[in-house]
């Protein structure tokens, strides 16, 4: 931490620096480069500010210009989320933003090193789990299979399988499989409605070889179920729970036929998810007991216990037996070390996203931030978890009385996930948040409620998904 003369000392320096430079006639990049050298402890963004002799706030003026000269709504941002991209690895601000800045400051994105766009949270034992994230010491791979490339295409090559061998033989049970796979890993790609879609065309495409009377319906029962858990999952994230309940009750069952252990807890877990959501705190901690129950590794042990146990014991109030989950989601994390997460995966970075809900809903606001600091560092910007753990932050911020900080995360998530990418658990957190802000009284707060107002369901009352475009 720098201390308050310290900085007084950096900016001295930096406007001598600064007055060298000019009578030699030098690039604001030297300048920046020079005030590195002499002050390491100055990050690029903060020594590039500096060099063009600007406080936060004219630096938000010039970054808002630049909205302006585009004819575009200048965004929230606050001299406090400057000063932690500055300070802080783990705090980097999102796509729309780093292009911005750099524009601004008539830097490159190298020159900033705002080229990659968070800092993930690891540790030693962190590192072995990176579920649909990439690893930060890999390069960029390309662009990735869209959405109306990939889905499709398996859904055609499943029903070729079933023309080919209608009693669902070997083959079939095979792309069924692949299918399955494809849609987790997928899971968080696709904006939900489009995805559900695809899981129920492939389920029905099963269906029909069940009918046909399959050779092995012990391997079909058992496709069958991740199949329905996906539409519970995805049900849920559509804001229709007693869908949910239907197909995550099919999914148990089908666990229980087949002898899929793991499908059986995931979906008692599933179904306390759900149960916490219609506020029946008390039946999610009865399905999510059963869900431990079913486990068999302990990385499923860790999800269990953090994504289901842990947040209906907060929900109940029961602080200590919380506390007991998350030491327990813990241990069973760090024993899993190498396993992989597989299909509905579970990760450090979603770990630290529940136990800063259960802290928030334990009325502990202080213990949830540098969770959901951690949680958000560890996923790419603009993805689901990311939304959710960027939402619990300003919840914390809410909590502290920094009620434009807090606005102006919650807009930069509205700005940076599409209208029908956003879960209907992002659209609850909003919600929440817009609440905790009620009666304040600046222009974020009002912007943000503005925009929560005018936001569509994500899916109406005929039944058609919210539009791709921002509203």
């Amino acid at each position: 931490m720098i201390t308050r003369a310290r900085r007084a000392a950096i900016v001295r320096q930096a406007a001598q620096i600064r007055r060298d430079g000019q009578r030699r006639g030098h690039l604001t990049s030297r300048i920046a480069a020079a005030i590195r050298i002499a002050l390491p402890e100055v990050s690029a963004l903060e020594a590039w500010r500096l060099a063009l002799g600007w406080s936060r706030a004219v630096a938000i003026e010039q970054i808002v210009q630049c909205y302006r000269d585009e004819d575009l709504r200048p965004p929230g941002l606050t001299e406090s989320m400057l000063c932690r991209w500055e300070h802080d690895p783990r705090e980097r601000p999102g796509f729309e933003y780093t292009g911005v800045i750099s524009r601004a400051y008539g830097a490159s994105l190298v020159d900033l090193e705002l080229t990659r766009h968070a800092v993930p949270f690891t540790t030693a034992k962190d590192t072995a789990i990176r579920y649909g994230r990439p690893d930060p010491a890999m390069p960029p791979m390309g662009e990735l299979m869209t959405t109306e490339a990939g889905l499709p295409a398996v859904r055609e090559s499943l029903r070729l399988a079933l023309l080919v061998d209608p009693s669902g033989g070997p083959a079939v049970l095979d792309a069924a499989e692949a299918a399955v796979e494809h849609y987790a890993l997928g899971y968080s790609k696709h904006p939900p409605h489009v995805l559900f879609s695809e899981v129920r065309a492939a389920r029905e495409f099963l269906t029909e070889a069940l009918a046909a009377g399959t050779r092995d319906r012990t391997e079909l029962h058992r496709l069958l179920g991740w199949l329905s858990g996906l539409l519970g999952n995805l049900a849920h994230h559509l804001d229709d729970n007693t869908g949910a309940r239907v197909h995550l009750t099919a999914a148990a069952t089908f666990g229980g036929q087949s002898g899929d252990a793991k499908l059986t807890a995931w979906a008692f877990g599933a179904r306390s998810m759900t149960a916490r959501a219609r506020h029946r705190p008390d039946m999610a901690v009865e399905f999510a007991e059963r869900a431990l129950a079913a486990t068999s590794t302990p990385l499923a042990r860790a999800q269990i216990l953090g994504w289901a146990l842990l947040p209906s014991l907060a929900a109940q109030g029961r602080a200590p037996d919380a506390e007991d989950a998350r030491r327990r989601a813990d241990e069973a994390m760090e024993a899993a070390g190498g396993e992989e997460p597989g299909r509905f995966g579970f990760d450090v970075a979603e770990l630290r996203l529940h136990e800063a809900e259960a802290y928030l809903a334990l009325g502990q606001p202080d213990g949830a931030r540098p969770l959901a600091e951690a949680s958000a560092a560890g996923c790419v910007p603009g993805t689901p978890g990311w939304a959710a753990a960027t939402l619990l932050l300003a919840r914390t911020e809410a909590a502290a009385s920094r009620h434009s900080d807090a606005a102006a995360r919650a807009l930069d998530v509205l700005d940076q996930v599409p209208t029908n990418r956003l879960r209907a658990t992002t659209r609850a957190r909003l919600a929440t948040l817009d609440e905790e802000l009620a009666g304040v009284a600046t222009s974020a707060v009002r912007d943000l409620h503005e925009r929560l107002r005018v936001l569509p369901p994500p899916v109406d009352p005929f039944g058609r998904a919210a539009p791709p475009d921002q509203t």
